[in-house]
């Protein structure tokens, strides 16, 4: 796992892998045993044997086109994090499905996207069964001239009480950048946590002016800027 770490920056810990890098599985750094279904473009992991340890789904690289992840946990008392560092320099559309039915399971997902040109991302996260966990964090940054559009619907199913979901983007863009959130919640039963955030975070004139003073180039500060924005992704 020291390539992950030196090449994207990942944490690693101990934990069962998967891992894909620029789209394509990566059998020789993966070690999991669960099943895994590819079709075209869509990958299906299903988490159906239990782990002591965490199950951890790193997804690096550079994406383009339509991709589709599709995550099913269908056992009791599993963690499992997924671990998203990806860039596009093409339009790319990802779209996340994420379905737990495994009793006090929970998913966990960190999101860091560089989008250069066009990108779309869905995530619909489904709790069929009663206290289960689902937590995505997503972090975008959106350069010069592109267009950024992010959807997030959570469902709880009815009879799924003390579930726990949270969908939350944030989104660095620069002045010309265009950004669409979309948030959405279809909830049936009552749950022990329900949360839905989007924020837009750009820096504060003085702020910029102040690294301006300190010699930084323009370069510089954006990538200054970067570095604060997602130090607390990973």
């Amino acid at each position: 796992m020291n390539y992950l770490k030196e090449e994207f920056n990942i944490k690693t810990f101990p934990s069962e892998t998967i891992v894909f890098h620029n789209g394509i599985f990566i059998k020789n750094l993966s070690d999991s045993k669960q099943e895994i279904i590819f079709t075209d473009n869509k990958t299906k992991i299903i988490i159906n044997s239990f782990s002591s340890l965490p199950i951890h789904i790193i997804y690096v690289g550079e994406i383009s086109g339509d991709i589709d992840l599709n995550f099913e946990i269908k056992i009791p008392n599993q963690k499992v994090v997924f671990t998203t560092k990806i860039k596009n320099k093409n339009p790319a559309f990802l779209n996340i499905f994420i379905k737990n039915t495994g009793k006090n399971s929970n998913f966990n997902g960190n999101f860091l996207i560089q989008n250069y040109c066009s990108f779309s991302l869905k995530q619909i996260a489904q709790h069929f069964s009663k206290n289960t966990g689902i937590f995505l964090n997503n972090k975008i940054i959106g350069h010069s001239g592109t267009k950024t559009k992010l959807y997030g619907i959570s469902k709880i199913e009815l009879g799924c009480d003390i579930c726990s979901s949270d969908i939350n983007f944030a989104v660095l863009a620069a002045p010309d950048a265009e950004i669409l959130f979309s948030p959405n919640q279809q909830i049936s039963s009552i749950p022990e946590f329900a949360g839905h955030s989007a924020f837009l975070w750009q820096a504060k004139q003085p702020v910029i002016q102040y690294l301006s003073s300190t010699g930084l180039s323009l370069s510089e500060i954006k990538k200054v800027l970067e570095e604060a924005f997602t130090n607390d992704i990973f």
